[in-house]
């Protein structure tokens, strides 16, 4: 295990109750398609995004950051995209929830839906994903908004 440097997160799921936990930390993280990587023989699918920092903006005293992290999943068979232009890797995407249907347990599929109603499913022998910050926090003047 290496050091992080304070209020970096490290985190891993290996079920369904840690997906959610993974979820909350990624809502409203924004990435470009193009930081959208699926390595098929890997099995795996990573995602170079910019994460907003709830667990310092939530309570109202601190200043609102977001930070340069990676979220991976692991052990995947099939990644399906919709709504999601492959063909535009400077588009920019918000992601609003991680969400978890077991299929044949402990395998099922795994979606990652996103504003404007893109999403990609990962069809996934099991939960195995992870969060990592890769650096220092930066300031933001925005918290994200969502419409009821």
């Amino acid at each position: 295990m290496t050091d992080k440097p304070a209020g970096q997160l490290k985190l891993a799921a290996l079920d369904a109750e840690d997906l959610v936990v993974l979820s909350a930390h990624v809502q409203d993280a924004v990435l470009h398609v193009g930081e959208i990587d699926w390595r098929p023989r890997e099995k795996r699918l990573i995602l170079t995004l910019n994460r907003f920092v709830w667990e310092k903006a939530i309570g109202g005293g601190a200043e609102l950051e977001r930070r340069r992290a990676v979220l991976h999943f692991a052990r995947v068979l099939d990644v399906k995209a919709a709504r999601i232009r492959r063909d535009a890797p400077d588009a920019v995407l918000a992601l609003l929830a991680l969400r978890f249907e077991e299929t044949d347990a402990p395998a099922g599929v795994i979606t990652l839906e996103f504003a404007g109603g893109g999403a990609l499913r990962l069809t996934a022998e099991c939960i195995e994903a992870g969060l990592a910050d890769l650096g220092a926090a930066w300031s933001t003047g925005n918290l994200p908004q969502h419409d009821d």
